[in-house]
């Protein structure tokens, strides 16, 4: 019983954070949208916001391999740029860069509709900061950070998780901690703060969902 209340009253605390971010991204010129489930998420994704004949690029995202976006968007009903299934990754990623769609997943939000995002070799971060037409960004309540000094943290303490999962040999794989280390396999060095989305109506989408999703 205690089990089952407690994630009520997670889901409560998840959903009042939830709509307030996304009021706040809103407020800053995104589209912004709310989710309780991944599920409903990805439904709005596909039924709402992605057009079918649309050209899509791909950010790495534990969030979007969470929603299963692969299986749909390589049915064929979209020009995918396939970063997971290329002979060339890296001019795969060049080409992404004038997608009609960027998907992507974020590192961190702040409850006042700020992003921050740390990148291995910048095309996820370039994608987000300029080229593409949209970007569509799906992310967990557990991402939302209370100002830009904690969602950095945030953001820098992924890094050990992401090196593991990509078996990159770094030291924060062996120490769990990131130690600001210069080695060719550390895969934290470009760091994007997206501050405001006034500039381009309509291009920035955010779907806030109440789950814990990625790191």
């Amino acid at each position: 019983m205690e089990n089952h209340q407690e994630n009520q009253y997670r889901k409560w605390f998840g959903e009042k954070r939830g709509r307030l971010a996304a009021e706040a991204f809103a407020s800053k010129g995104w589209t912004s949208h709310y989710a309780e489930t991944l599920e409903e998420a990805k439904k709005l994704l596909f039924e709402t916001l992605l057009p079918k004949g649309a050209s899509v690029g791909l950010g790495g995202s534990e969030t979007l391999a969470a929603m299963d976006i692969l299986t749909v968007l390589r049915n064929g009903e979209y020009k995918l740029y396939d970063r997971y299934n290329c002979p060339d990754h890296f001019e795969m990623c060049r080409d992404s860069l004038l997608a009609d769609y960027f998907l992507t997943g974020a590192n961190a939000l702040t409850m006042s509709g700020e992003m921050v995002n740390i990148d291995c070799s910048g095309s996820r971060v370039a994608a987000m900061a300029y080229g593409p037409r949209h970007i569509i960004v799906v992310a967990g309540v557990n991402k939302l950070c209370a100002n830009l000094e904690e969602a950095a943290r945030r953001a820098m303490s992924a890094a050990p998780m992401n090196c593991k999962r990509n078996n990159h040999k770094t030291p924060c794989t062996e120490t769990g901690v990131c130690g600001n280390c210069n080695t060719p396999a550390r895969m934290c060095n470009q760091l994007l703060f997206t501050l405001n989305a006034q500039k381009f109506k309509g291009k920035y989408i955010i779907i806030i969902v109440n789950e814990e999703l990625g790191f």
